[in-house]
């Protein structure tokens, strides 16, 4: 209740500055009823998940997801209006409350429609080359195709996730790494919509570690569903890969917080690495979250592929992941480990991407100071 009551508040506070500076009546009651509505559809849209008609649920949860993105934007734009007409006032400048006050929900309206076009395109392919010192030659040019954070739940489907297990295919990479956050709901709800990623295509196969929603969803569970689809599993774990004349170490750990879940789950990068051989190539680790990385660099690993932050997924988000991570998106240098930090495949909650893109991600590891074409 506390928290339905400060949402309520805060629709309060955005008609009470912004809608006295619109023009004439239509435009001020259109944003009322824009207010009221949002104020309604964002607790609806969470509880409605719980109707016991899956089509329903996911009808709520489109509505409401998408009433969450558009407060958000009106609520960040009238903070900025704010200081706006703050850093106006010891100025003699023209009269910039009703202007402003426009910009408001036009700015929203417009943020929110390239923000869902962004959330529901298929992910474009990002090219990241990582240089191993080092690197045997048999390694040079190995690539990984990288997808995280897709959430399939109420607005990601089959098809969405179809259209990325093609263009993964397109890649012929030699092996794929799916870094967590794949699922938000139930085996049972969401079995049909994961059942493309068995189609996934690579030399070496496909590989998974848990994200934090896995365990929101029932890990276990997830975990023999995946194995089915013929996805190899890493729970603080290693395979080796025999690629050509090299070896490489494939490894995984559950995710950060797996622990609070499920004990047995509990993320261990040494664990993951031990017994493997020493005469390997390249030690990759797989892990959602990037707080993994001091862990993954006192084990010995030489690249870490995470995901988990979404890049911050839309503006302005993006500038306060750094507080609970160490990286927020790309290509990082901690120690001897390289992190690369996915913004993620698909999105969570509002099905909306503004200033963080997603990107399926093709990892190349190269020889230090020698280019592949």
């Amino acid at each position: 209740m506390p928290a339905l009551w400060l949402l309520v508040l805060l629709h309060v506070y955005i008609g009470a500055r912004i809608a006295p500076g619109l023009p004439g009546v239509v435009a001020p009651a259109l944003l009322v009823a824009w207010l009221v509505a949002s104020a309604v559809l964002i607790p609806v849209g969470f509880f409605g998940r719980k109707s016991r008609s899956r089509a329903a649920a996911d009808r709520w949860s489109w509505a409401g997801m998408l009433a969450l993105g558009s407060f958000s934007m009106l609520f960040v734009l009238t903070l900025l209006r704010e200081l706006l007409l703050l850093a106006a006032l010891p100025f003699d400048l023209p009269p910039l409350a009703a202007p402003s006050a426009m910009a408001v929900p036009l700015l929203a309206v417009l943020a929110v429609v390239l923000g869902v076009v962004g959330a529901r395109r298929r992910a474009p392919v990002r090219q990241v080359d990582i240089p191993i010192e080092g690197l045997p030659a048999g390694l040079h040019g190995f690539t990984v195709a990288q997808i995280t954070d897709v959430h399939v739940g109420p607005t990601v489907k089959r098809a969405y996730v179809q259209r990325i297990v093609d263009a993964v295919n397109q890649l012929q990479a030699d092996a794929v790494a799916i870094t967590g956050d794949l699922v938000d709901g139930r085996v049972q709800d969401l079995q049909h919509d994961v059942a493309p990623l068995a189609g996934l295509r690579s030399r070496h196969g496909s590989f998974f570690v848990t994200g934090n929603h896995e365990y929101y969803s029932g890990a276990p569970e997830w975990i023999a569903a995946l194995r089915g689809l013929g996805i190899r599993v890493l729970l603080n774990e290693h395979v080796v890969l025999q690629h050509g004349d090299a070896r490489l170490v494939m490894a995984g750990v559950a995710d950060y917080t797996a622990g609070h879940f499920e004990a047995s789950h509990r993320s261990d990068a040494r664990a993951a690495l031990a017994g493997a051989p020493a005469d390997a190539g390249l030690r990759l680790l797989l892990a959602h979250q990037p707080r993994s990385a001091a862990g993954a660099a006192d084990a010995g690993f030489d690249v870490q592929l995470s995901g988990h932050t979404h890049g911050g997924q839309f503006l302005p988000w993006n500038f306060f992941v750094r507080l609970q991570q160490p990286f927020t998106a790309g290509l990082h240098r901690l120690r001897g480990l390289w992190v690369y930090v996915s913004r993620g495949t698909g999105y969570w909650g509002p099905p909306m991407r503004l200033g963080a893109p997603s990107e399926i991600t093709r990892v190349r590891f190269i020889q230090l100071n020698r280019e592949t074409p």
